[in-house]
């Protein structure tokens, strides 16, 4: 009888079965005889090989990947720090370069030491350059050329500490007219976890008011349950720390402010101004109505409007003042009972007899005392964004509607924009022996934390003694 169908497919497993246990017993067989082989670890080495190569080039890949890479450009963050004749930056944030004498120099932040490569993104319109380019004490020359922008390597560099790094450029030798028009600093590392500062576009009009640094206050704290007519205050510029372009108030207010100016080389202002009610950055639209009037101004004081940071009216005085020397603000406000405030300032030197009038001022729909005591410390002239400046305020006190002086301890310290944005991170503020201090610019890296709030130690012994109805204009 023949096979039943199902008998044939029993038959047929089983022949496969063993089928397959021969041939499996038979690779066994040859893969314990060829892991004793040479060959065998031989071809294990170059396994374990590859396998370490590819781990290290997807490590290198992964790092490369991690790598930092930023583009500092000049339109915000370099200076011509050594002047040339007709050398500077230009609008479109590129160097006008043709004076060996000039040094361009840009800075950048960094949070941690860091081994940084450096190159320039440049075009030589004609001829070709050498550049030399310093960072500390490392030095390197780099040939330049080609009329179409690239990037040119300049080298790498250790940097052992984290804080502001400075890369001056120098031109060496050239063969056209110009070294080069340079745009911006290329900055790359592997450092783990480096984070770079600096101002990165111009949104906002950003590149400018970078390149001013950044502006530091100081917010006093004054009784909250007292009106108060009368603020003063004293103000020490140290030596050495006065650039061109620095303001330094000393006595600012809810609609205004008064302080110290360096305006040039041979030229210094005491300043005191008061904003219109009236919203506008330009002084001819403000309506007659809204217009602040000078009531009186003092000696060689001279008067007018003032835009672009809101409008109203201006008073200044050409005074020859000094670094080193401790002067004394005091301004009042006081509503006159008709719907206005009247504006005053005085000056005078600490340790001398007298008072000179700066001027008094009408501001219209206003009916209010004194608010808003502050200082604050700022520079007007980005050229001079590069420059440190510092002041010390001290022995702040505010005067009450009933003649009782109150003593102010405690300050908040706060900044601008270009501060809290972290465009610029050479800014500070404490206390300083018995007052209170502000610094910016200069790219220093001992930062100070804004929005926190300081005390200075109290001084009662140095109330101020002021007969109001002897100072000139009352």
């Amino acid at each position: 009888m023949p096979p039943s169908p199902g008998d044939r497919k029993v038959e047929a497993n089983g022949v496969l079965e063993k089928t397959f246990c021969q041939n499996y017993c038979a690779l066994w067989d040859f893969s314990v005889r060829f892991r004793r082989s040479a060959a065998f670890l031989l071809v294990m080495s170059r396994l374990a090989r590859s396998s370490f190569l590819a781990a290290l080039l997807a490590f290198t890949a992964a790092r490369a990947d991690e790598a930092l890479e930023a583009s500092v450009p000049f339109g915000g963050n370099a200076y011509l720090t050594a002047e040339g004749a007709g050398d500077g930056l230009q609008r479109d944030g590129t160097t006008r370069w043709q004076d060996a004498k000039s040094v361009f120099s840009i800075y950048f932040h960094i949070d941690r030491a860091a081994v940084l490569d450096l190159a320039l993104r440049l075009k030589v319109p004609q001829g070709e350059s050498v550049i030399r380019t310093t960072v500390g004490k490392t030095t390197f020359e780099t040939k330049a050329g080609g009329a179409e922008v690239h990037d040119v390597k300049l080298g790498r560099v250790e940097v052992k500490e984290p804080g502001y790094v400075r890369v001056d450029l120098q031109g060496v030798s050239k063969t056209g007219p110009v070294f080069a028009e340079a745009s911006e600093l290329m900055v790359s590392s592997t450092t783990d976890g480096l984070k770079l500062d600096y101002v990165k576009n111009n949104e906002g009009n950003m590149f400018y008011w970078g390149r001013r640094g950044p502006s530091v206050h100081l917010g006093y704290a004054v009784h909250r349950d007292k009106t108060i007519e009368y603020a003063y205050s004293e103000l020490t510029v140290p030596e050495g720390e006065d650039p061109i372009g620095s303001y330094f108030m000393a006595n600012g207010f809810g609609e205004g402010y008064y302080g110290i100016q360096v305006k040039s080389p041979t030229e210094r202002w005491i300043l005191f101004s008061v904003w219109s009610p009236f919203h506008t950055d330009n002084p001819r639209d403000i309506p007659e109505a809204e217009r602040v009037v000078l009531l009186e101004k003092g000696e060689g004081v001279r008067v007018g409007e003032f835009g672009n940071e809101g409008s109203g009216g201006q008073s200044f005085m050409v005074f020859p003042w000094k670094a080193g020397v401790t002067y004394r603000f005091l301004n009042s406000v006081k509503p006159d009972g008709q719907g206005n405030s009247i504006y005053a300032a005085w000056f005078g030197e600490v340790g001398k007899d007298g008072w000179k009038l700066i001027a008094r001022f009408k501001r219209p729909k206003t009916d209010k005392h004194l608010t808003g005591f502050h200082s604050f410390l700022e520079n007007f002239a980005d050229r001079n964004g590069y420059l440190g400046r510092r002041a010390l305020h001290g022995n702040p006190w505010v005067c009450d509607t009933d003649g009782t002086w109150h003593e102010i301890t405690e300050a908040r310290f706060t900044g601008d924009a270009t501060a809290g944005g972290g465009h610029r991170l050479d800014y500070a503020g404490g206390v300083e022996g018995k007052g209170f201090f502000l610094r910016n610019g200069g790219f220093f890296s001992e930062n100070v934390k804004l929005n926190q709030g300081f005390q200075r130690d109290s001084t009662p012994g140095a109330r101020p003694v002021i007969d109001f109805k002897k100072l000139p204009g009352l």
